[in-house]
């Protein structure tokens, strides 16, 4: 009995031999899995991080260095090592409403995270009669979230779960919240007693600030600092002017890029360059009007904009300054060159690889990621990086 509790000398060796070869393969294959491309003159290598992620939508670094990823769809968190490509999923994480936009949302590490421990989280909960958009924040004990605290949920709830929007800033203590206007309810963000098609801000504890410029008036929603926005993919800080940029899906054409500032109204569904799905005009099909902002940039036709990154590293030197989107509809990198907030250049990279760009984010490294539905984490590096 007790002999046979044991494996065979000769069976315990060739399963290490081959426990120890199928580790080799792992390594060669992650080692080869780079492509180079070209940018400005100088080329660049992308490598692949890791895989097997379904929507990656929300990005960001611990102060380690390893990279918080949410699966969207399937409502799962993980902490990526960025160096083995090794994936850890987090205990803790809220259950979700997958269908549709909803899921797991954005991701955000707090800027003194090492003192504080907080990561702000959006996800879409509720059923298919009723949900919406709501904030979290969490901290981590090991691979689980602890202390989590709701911050803020978009209102009305609504029974189709779509146009979340649910991009995350935080700065000087202030939380900005872009939340679209739920396809059907597009009226909304024409109105200022709802959170739908807005960028709110609030505390980063929750609170309302009282100098959001509708505190206090009747029939509004205090968090409200702006409005007359779609279906927002992108919201990010320019780092070089401390503004506030968004970026939203239009229609069938029409997506924008905006600077959001207090109480501006952007226009939605009133002005657009784009029309609807059936090739109809969206409302009277103007594109302008008086007291409605116009859009620094537009695309049209669609290239359905998601995550959005200002680059500020100097170790891609010719990207410095530029402004980072992914698209999905196109598939492909979408960089942009801004002058005195102007694009003066566009540049669509990644164009012959069939991707569909989620999500980006500049690492401490100086390298840019992306998350990639379907689902991988790629790098883009200097070409003399020492990485493979």
């Amino acid at each position: 009995m007790i002999k046979n509790a044991f494996l065979p000398r000769t069976t315990l060796v060739m399963m290490l031999l081959i426990g120890l070869l199928a580790s080799c393969k792992t390594k060669e294959t992650l080692q080869k899995e780079f492509f180079v491309i070209e940018s400005e003159g100088t080329q660049l290598k992308v490598e692949t991080v890791t895989d097997s992620i379904t929507i990656p939508f929300g990005m960001d670094f611990l102060p380690d260095g390893r990279l918080l990823v949410s699966d969207r769809a399937v409502g799962k968190m993980m902490i990526v090592n960025t160096e083995t490509g090794a994936k850890e999923l987090l205990q803790g994480v809220p259950p979700v409403i997958g269908q549709g936009d909803g899921g797991l949302l954005d991701i955000l590490v707090h800027p003194d995270y090492k003192n504080n421990g907080w990561i702000y989280f959006s996800y879409s909960e509720g059923d298919t009669t009723a949900n919406t958009m709501v904030v979290d924040r969490a901290k981590l004990d090991g691979l689980k979230l602890v202390a989590r605290e709701r911050l803020f949920t978009a209102l009305p709830y609504y029974k189709k779960p779509l146009h979340h929007g649910s991009r995350l800033v935080l700065t000087d203590g202030y939380l900005y919240i872009a939340m679209g206007e739920k396809t059907d309810l597009q009226d909304s963000a024409q109105t200022l007693n709802n959170h739908l098609g807005k960028v709110l801000r609030i505390y980063e504890d929750g609170r309302v600030p009282a100098d959001n410029p509708y505190v206090g008036k009747p029939n509004t929603k205090p968090e409200v600092w702006s409005y007359g926005l779609r279906n927002p993919n992108g919201l990010t800080l320019n780092p070089f002017t401390g503004e506030l940029w968004e970026h939203e899906h239009g229609p069938m054409g029409g997506d924008e890029i905006n600077i959001i500032k207090p109480g501006l109204n952007y226009g939605w569904p009133v002005i657009t360059y784009g029309l609807n799905y059936d090739s109809t005009k969206v409302g009277e099909g103007i594109t302008t009007k008086e007291g409605m902002e116009q859009p620094l940039y537009y695309y049209k036709p669609s290239i359905a904009p998601s995550g959005m990154q200002f680059y500020t590293s100097d170790v891609i030197s010719v990207w410095k300054g530029n402004l980072f989107i992914g698209s999905m509809v196109l598939r492909h990198l979408n960089r942009l060159v801004i002058e005195n907030n102007k694009v003066i250049k566009e540049e669509r990279l990644l164009t012959d690889k069939n991707m569909r760009v989620r999500s980006v984010k500049q690492g401490s490294d100086g390298y840019l990621y992306l998350g990639v539905d379907g689902g991988k984490i790629l790098r883009i590096m200097s070409g003399q990086s020492d990485k493979p």
